[in-house]
């Protein structure tokens, strides 16, 4: 029971891991349908208009059929609530979703039945569609994505700073500039000034 329980954790632990990489990297960076291998078991996800829909299977479970209960998890979240996740701002916000999750995870429990069995035979060639990785490849090129952005920002900052420092010089090299001749001016025009003030008494 002990190990089953520590298993379980694991599996959890690995859920929150990916549920935080798919928030971390950008929508053009994720692809659409992923299988993630871990041990017996396959995390399958689908990540739609920025919402991450993520199920667990045994590895003896027909990727198609995982898809297809994800899709149906996302075509109905889309139809009821795909204008709110933005403005969505507490922990379980869609919690009343969970009825419609548990009454078709019922329907996909059992592939033997025919209407599974139908869903299998509609067409095979969907499955090569779906990207499968293990779950440290998955993890790991979020945190090649993550340190990418990193550097992104690291460089964007020091274009701020390489072009705030341009500035500065370029506004030094104006005033090494034209500030001698402007001094050369005044006083031109101030010798003018005194003279034309003194021949005019």
């Amino acid at each position: 029971d002990c190990e089953k329980d520590s298993e379980i954790d694991q599996y959890k632990s690995q859920a929150k891991s990916l549920f935080k990489r798919f928030a971390q990297q950008s929508a053009s960076t994720q692809a659409q349908r992923v299988s993630a291998e871990s041990g017996k078991f396959v995390f399958h996800y689908i990540l739609d208009q920025g919402v991450a829909f993520l199920t667990l299977t045994e590895k003896g479970y027909p990727k198609k059929l995982a898809f297809q209960y994800l899709e149906e998890l996302a075509g109905e979240f889309g139809r009821l609530y795909g204008t709110q996740v933005e403005a969505a701002q507490r922990p379980y916000a869609f919690i009343k979703f969970d009825t419609f999750i548990q009454k078709t995870k019922k329907l996909y429990m059992d592939t033997r039945t025919q209407r599974n069995m139908s869903k299998l035979n509609d067409d095979l060639s969907e499955v090569h569609s779906i990207m499968t990785r293990s779950i440290q490849e998955v993890l790991g090129q979020g945190e090649k994505l993550d340190n990418m952005s990193k550097m992104s920002r690291s460089l964007a900052d020091d274009a701020k700073k390489y072009s705030s420092k341009a500035k500065d010089l370029h506004r030094q090299a104006l005033m090494r500039k034209y500030v001698p001749l402007a001094a050369v001016i005044f006083l031109v025009l101030l010798v003018l000034w005194l003279r034309a003030k003194f021949y005019s008494k």
